[in-house]
């Protein structure tokens, strides 16, 4: 599966480009603020139905415009798929393929699998738990449509009983059979999500362990932990230890919402006691076994996304990655970089087809 090419009409900096892509390696240099990572980004948007680094869609378009146009062109399987995202201030945003429109976004999810490593990446470790679950969340879902569900519906239900128990407080009532139903229903959910997310861990630490080994040489020991209340009890159970708390804060303050990712190095928070080096190679080897698990999963070799990281990479981890890239473990690379002679140098050394674009 490779990306064929990409019109942009208004999207961010761009009131109108159109690109073709060679079928291995594509560079997008030029100075900083150029539009080079919202090139990267629309290919993002196209696979995703978001933007990666603008969550509001409203803030993708041009300045002083009123829509934004993502065209792409994707050869799949031995067949052409058009993929349009599209946006009007005031109007909901529409996701097609081939001319079809998505009742809902969801369903086009892992249809186009993709991986961007990013300088943004480093929020996984210094932001708080709801980045990190987004991580957990966005990889396991491109590969099973019915965890997302779960997950939405799930997200749905909290929304609903968070009302619920504000409704109580404000009109000073208490019904024990409402809150039951959504309890249950949170039960159900939360405990089919933690499952799946315990053996997504199971089955990624392995693989993460392996890519920062390659990419670091070195004998430092690191660790993803999955936490979460479920290790503890069941959710019901959760709920009715935690009710007088939920009922005095308002919202429901425990169950798979609350879980997060504990990254370690050497058996301590890599937050705190991690060098900029060994925070950036663990983010690395993290999307590197990203890439490797939903490739190994769909069969498929995703879109790898390189936004801006020579930059931050000394030669060793560089060449680490040139290793890869010649082994044909990748498919079909985007790069972005602030230095043009470097990025020809880099891609030179892999022996691949690739296209240089000046912005």
């Amino acid at each position: 599966m490779f990306l064929k090419k990409i019109s942009l009409f208004n999207y961010k900096n761009f009131s109108e480009a159109n690109f073709d892509f060679d079928t291995k390696i594509n560079c997008f240099v030029g100075k900083n603020g150029i539009g080079k990572t919202n090139v990267l980004d629309a290919i993002y948007h196209l696979a995703n139905g978001k933007s990666y680094f603008n969550p509001l869609a409203v803030q993708n378009i041009k300045h002083n415009e009123e829509f934004f146009v993502i065209d792409g062109e994707f050869e799949k399987a031995d067949r052409t798929e058009q993929i349009v995202s599209s946006f009007k201030k005031g109007q909901k945003k529409i996701l097609k393929r081939n001319g079809k429109a998505y009742e809902k976004f969801s369903d086009h999810i892992g249809f186009i699998p993709l991986v961007i490593i990013s300088p943004a990446d480093n929020d996984l470790i210094i932001e708080g738990s709801e980045t990190r679950r987004k991580f957990i969340d966005s990889v396991i879902s491109q590969l099973d449509s019915i965890y997302l569900q779960e997950l939405i519906q799930y997200q749905k239900v909290i929304s609903q009983r968070n009302a619920l128990l504000k409704y109580f407080a404000l009109n000073h009532v208490f019904e024990t059979d409402t809150l039951s139903i959504y309890n249950e229903q949170l039960d159900h959910l939360g405990h089919a999500i933690f499952e799946k997310r315990k053996k997504f861990i199971n089955e990624f630490l392995p693989i993460f362990n392996k890519h920062h080994k390659s990419i670091t040489d070195s004998e430092e020991t690191v660790q993803i932990v999955y936490e979460s209340h479920l290790f503890e009890a069941k959710i019901l159970t959760l709920l009715e230890q935690n009710l007088a708390k939920d009922r005095a804060l308002q919202y429901t303050s425990v169950g798979i919402h609350k879980d997060d990712l504990s990254f370690q190095i050497d058996g301590f928070p890599i937050k705190k006691f991690g060098s900029q080096g060994q925070q950036k190679s663990f983010l690395i080897a993290l999307k590197l076994a990203q890439f490797e698990f939903v490739k190994k999963q769909s069969g498929e070799k995703p879109i790898l996304l390189f936004d801006d990281i020579f930059d931050k990479l000394d030669e060793f981890r560089v060449s680490k990655i040139v290793a890869m890239v010649n082994q044909e473990e990748f498919g079909q690379l985007f790069i972005s970089d602030t230095h043009p002679e470097r990025t020809e140098t880099i891609v030179k050394t892999t022996h691949q087809s690739y296209k240089i674009f000046n912005l």
